[in-house]
């Protein structure tokens, strides 16, 4: 899994990143809520674990609010030395997935991890289509429509238009294409994903009212029916 720690204890912080590493996991660390949220941002974390108190001027309630408000729907776990009940409500209702109190056991931790990146992945695994404003993909029939007209996309754009539509809200960045639509772990240093993202857009905006697929500069791109 890749997992995404926001906490601001470095000591704490290198203590999990060992131990997932050890587990076979990779780990992306903040110490505070804005670092957090950039990385955060990005997407592509099977779980992220927030801690309570973070200092600077974003504290994690807002760090979650603020992903939840953009369409990030990855499963997050609260860290708090914070226990009491109206204290776990606040984390619950802010968007939290699950709340651990410090200190902990690595093993408690490593369990809920395990059950948040579960449940963050069935939903995916077992859906059979996927729309957004009058654009589809319909994964039993491997077709794509748009208000009822049929678009013959390449493999490749099928897989492309795929990944933006299952994050569709969120900024995706050409790291998050090269590694989970193109499977490199390192950039070629090519056109190659802008080659692919023109050739989408032109056959999944052209001739229709609303453009979807964004641009969004020096950053990366979004699917979306918003203006």
């Amino acid at each position: 899994m890749k997992i995404l720690l926001v906490e601001d204890n470095e000591r704490l912080s290198a203590f999990v990143r060992d131990r997932l590493a050890a587990e076979g996991h990779t780990l992306e660390a903040a110490t505070n809520g804005r670092d957090g949220l950039a990385l955060a941002t990005q997407g592509g974390h099977d779980v992220i674990i927030i801690d309570r108190m973070l200092p600077g001027d974003l504290e994690g309630l807002a760090v979650i609010q603020q992903l939840r408000s953009t369409g990030n729907s990855s499963p997050i776990l609260i860290l708090s030395a914070l226990g009491d009940v109206d204290e776990r409500i606040r984390g619950l209702k802010a968007g939290g997935d699950d709340y651990l109190t410090k200190p902990f056991a690595f093993g408690e931790l490593m369990a809920r991890i395990e059950v948040l990146a579960r449940r963050g992945s069935s939903p995916q695994a077992a859906v059979s289509e996927l729309s957004m404003h009058d654009l589809r993909i319909d994964f039993r029939t491997h077709k794509v429509t748009r208000a009822g007209k049929l678009i013959t996309l390449r493999p490749r754009e099928f897989r492309l238009l795929e990944y933006l539509m299952r994050h569709a809200g969120q900024i995706v960045t050409r790291t998050m294409l090269l590694e989970n639509v193109w499977e490199y772990d390192f950039d070629p240093e090519t056109n190659v994903i802008d080659v692919q993202v023109s050739k989408l857009r032109n056959k999944i905006d052209a001739g229709f009212d609303k453009p979807l697929l964004r641009t969004i500069r020096t950053v990366g791109y979004m699917l979306t029916a918003d203006d």
